[in-house]
């Protein structure tokens, strides 16, 4: 989306910054969890507390989905979209776009971020095994514990006992997050930091770390960061949110399909360790996924050449 003038006859870049922040989060983590509890309710088969604990429990697994589906769509989706339209006054089609990528540019996209999660590997081992100053040790053993939890919760959902787990995770954990983060965090931090800061580089990487904080894993921090920084990068080549939107269904879609077909044992890949590919293939990963950006950044270069001379 652009962002003109026009945009802020009602609030500041830096109040609306703010505000986008305020409204997302809220709806994420209080409004949207309330109203999927309310949706989830039919399918608890015992206890709402088991939705605290529940490890163990699959009967939970589906309201749990429903929940995280619901506090993604309404924080994520509804909310920053209504706050776009009332308050920004941008048009559908600015804050998501209006044309149909073509096959050829999909698929460069899903081989950008498929080649880049070898040359991500090393940071992926590197931050995992992160040993803090032992001044920091509280802080390190705090976090550890939370993302184990989270791991183990994160394990639990992924672990389909039924075929239709699949569909559902999918729509859950890669399609609703690929459209509504992207819309948040690309689309409308990222673009408010530009107008803030008028450097595009720097808008990026602290959008991409606010996105790697959203999550709360500190021993995850710098791979999500570069992750975040790839999507970001999409956007701008391509002037087009849909780009980061399915570079980060295909990251997410992409690992929960390798992490089915391994759980089937139909796969000896687990694509969920922190083992790093070899330095060699690391180094590989990153070359060519440095010339398949710069191939997409071309593509729309010449797009938008193609566009202005006709």
């Amino acid at each position: 989306m652009n962002l003109s003038e026009n945009n802020w006859h009602r609030v500041s870049p830096l109040q609306s910054l703010f505000l986008i922040i305020l409204i997302s989060f809220a709806g994420f983590l209080f409004i949207g969890p309330a109203v999927g509890l309310l949706f989830s309710l039919p399918f608890i088969d015992g206890s709402i507390m088991d939705l605290v604990d529940p490890i163990g429990n699959p009967s939970i697994k589906l309201p749990m989905l429903i929940m995280q589906g619901t506090a993604t769509l309404i924080g994520f989706i509804i909310f920053p979209y209504i706050y776009g339209k009332r308050i920004l006054s941008l048009r559908t089609s600015q804050m998501f776009g209006n044309t149909i990528p073509s096959p050829v540019i999909i698929l460069l996209t899903f081989t950008i971020v498929v080649v880049f999660m070898g040359f991500n590997s090393i940071f992926i081992e590197w931050n995992s095994n992160l040993t803090l100053p032992e001044s920091m040790s509280a802080f390190e053993n705090w976090a550890r514990n939370f993302e184990d939890k989270a791991r183990m919760v994160t394990e639990y959902l992924t672990t389909f006992d039924h075929g239709y787990e699949l569909w559902v995770s999918l729509l859950v954990i890669a399609v609703l997050p690929a459209i509504g983060e992207e819309l948040v965090f690309r689309g409308f931090i990222q673009n408010h930091l530009y107008v803030l800061t008028r450097n595009i580089h720097l808008a990026i990487w602290i959008a991409a770390a606010f996105f790697s904080f959203f999550h709360f894993q500190f021993f995850g921090f710098v791979p999500r960061l570069l992750l975040g920084a790839l999507f970001g990068y999409l956007y701008v080549f391509s002037g087009k949110i849909i780009f980061p939107m399915l570079a980060h269904f295909v990251n997410n879609g992409f690992t929960l399909i390798m992490i089915f077909f391994y759980n089937k044992g139909a796969l000896d890949f687990d694509i969920e360790s922190t083992e790093i590919v070899p330095l060699s293939g690391v180094l590989v990963s990153g070359v060519i996924t440095v010339v398949l950006l710069y191939l997409f950044k071309m593509y729309f270069m010449r797009q938008n050449h193609k566009t202005v001379h006709e």
